[in-house]
């Protein structure tokens, strides 16, 4: 192996262990918020408006809802943060997340309020943009699941 690939595959090791614990970091910490009130509020537009969670919400309520939600995220980051023991998990997890972060894109479409109002189809408000943000996650979701899935064959 010359150098220069060495060192190249050495920056890609050390960029999928930041995405990969970036990932959980995010998902562990967001997941926790879940349960403050304030975090419940956020959401709500986002959960009450999507055709995936509106029936969520009139059975468990915003509160529970939330919660369920948090603790997913903190399932699912735990997973994949498990990769160095048990990579066939962690492949899970990022599995999981893939789908987490397909419907989280979805509220795009389904949540008022995600473009700013008379200015155009393409100025999104900060709603948009804290939803856009999980086209990364979703990304960084689908490395680590390959990543996982190549060391379960080790």
């Amino acid at each position: 192996m010359t150098k220069r690939h060495a060192s190249a595959t050495d920056l890609e090791n050390v960029g999928a262990s930041v995405l990969r614990y970036a990932l959980v970091t995010n998902l562990i910490w967001i997941g926790t918020l879940k349960f403050q009130k304030y975090e419940v509020e956020n959401i709500k537009p986002l959960v009450t408006s999507s055709p995936l969670f509106s029936s969520v919400v009139k059975k468990l309520g915003e509160k529970r809802t939330a919660q369920l939600i948090g603790v997913t995220e903190i399932v699912i980051g735990s997973l994949i943060a498990a990769k160095p023991f048990a990579p066939r998990a962690s492949a899970v997890g990022s599995m999981a997340a893939i789908g987490m972060f397909l419907t989280t894109l979805s509220f795009m479409a389904t949540t008022p309020g995600v473009r700013q109002e008379n200015h155009g189809k393409t100025k999104l408000s900060m709603v948009g943009q804290f939803l856009l943000k999980d086209s990364v996650s979703l990304g960084a979701s689908i490395l680590t699941a390959a990543e996982s899935l190549k060391h379960t064959r080790h």
